[in-house]
């Protein structure tokens, strides 16, 4: 007996952009892809989202910026990044002497007239598949409140990026939030091309030694395994109420937590910590995928996106 084997489609589509699959390492976890490129030929990917860039070069936060936890991690890094300049002049052309793909830029500011200034900076610059705007950062302008926290706000961002940009903006929501569709709705209202969801959760350690926070800053985002229900779940509210695209992320870091994403409405999915931790995870999800499909009976990624929704298929 002769089994027939079905050849199995990874690829998605993002704004018009085709990506082979739907595997995405997330920004701040992946860098510009220089330090990966020596595990594996990172054109596997689907694309990257490069380090979050800022206006201005920022060397981050006091150490300790790093503490451990159970299933996960949390970091205070603060956006260290060399600058927009030097992102355009240096990071990007040696980028594209390795990665023959777009990528995405990651894009934080600390005022909406940054944020403006960087997008336009980056939307001219080739190679670039699309921006997404960090929106979890701090309101210099509005007593320190994150912009993402925010409807008003994050639909500020979204309508002065939206204004100077001609690629597909997606706006990177934070999940320290009440409601999480509201804020989502608020950018798709003010014309975001697509969602990117979870940034990580607010969390902190203590030293019991010291008596003392782990972490410099006392309190960080809380990423890895242990995210990845609360991530879900608000990628399934958000699909649910928003007609644009959505990127799930969130303690991802299996070939199923990739499909279970898609299920729940996420068209392309972030890797994030578990990089860090391994760094050939994305390599092997991209390799575990088509198995993991067999088994389920899939033959498209993309036909899967939205299915667990009430009335579909």
């Amino acid at each position: 007996m002769v089994t027939k084997t079905i050849a199995r489609d990874l690829s998605v589509t993002l704004s018009g952009w085709r990506l082979d699959n739907p595997v995405i390492p997330a920004s701040g976890t992946f860098g510009f892809g220089r330090e990966f490129r020596d595990f594996y030929d990172i054109n596997i990917l689907g694309t990257f989202s490069f380090k979050g860039t800022t206006r201005e070069a920022r060397f981050g936060n006091p150490t300790p910026r790093i503490a451990e936890c159970t299933a996960g991690m949390i970091n205070a890094v603060g956006l260290q990044n060399p600058g927009i300049d030097a992102v355009i002049a240096e990071e990007l052309p040696r980028l594209r002497t390795f990665f023959h793909k777009p990528v995405i830029a990651n894009i934080s500011g600390f005022s909406v007239e940054e944020y403006a200034y960087c997008c336009e900076r980056i939307d001219r610059e080739e190679g670039i598949g699309l921006i997404e705007v960090n929106v979890s950062c701090p309101n210099v302008r509005h007593g320190g409140m994150s912009f993402g926290t925010s409807p008003a706000c994050a639909a500020e961002v979204t309508r002065a990026v939206k204004a100077v940009t001609t690629k597909p903006v997606y706006i990177k929501l934070s999940p320290n939030v009440t409601d999480i569709v509201a804020i989502a709705r608020a950018c798709e209202e003010a014309g975001a091309d697509g969602l990117c969801l979870i940034n990580t959760m607010l969390g902190m350690r203590i030293d019991v030694q010291r008596r003392r926070p782990v972490i410099a800053n006392g309190m960080g985002g809380f990423s890895g395994d242990a995210v990845f229900p609360v991530a879900l779940r608000m990628v399934y509210q958000v699909a649910e109420a928003c007609r644009i695209p959505v990127i799930g992320c969130g303690g991802v870091s299996s070939a199923r937590d990739v499909i279970e994403m898609m299920m729940a409405g996420a068209t392309a999915v972030e890797v994030g910590a578990a990089n860090l931790k391994n760094p050939y995870i994305c390599k092997e999800i991209i390799e575990a995928l088509p198995a993991e499909m067999e088994r389920l009976g899939i033959e498209r990624l993309a036909d899967i996106v939205g299915c667990a929704h009430a009335g579909r298929k």
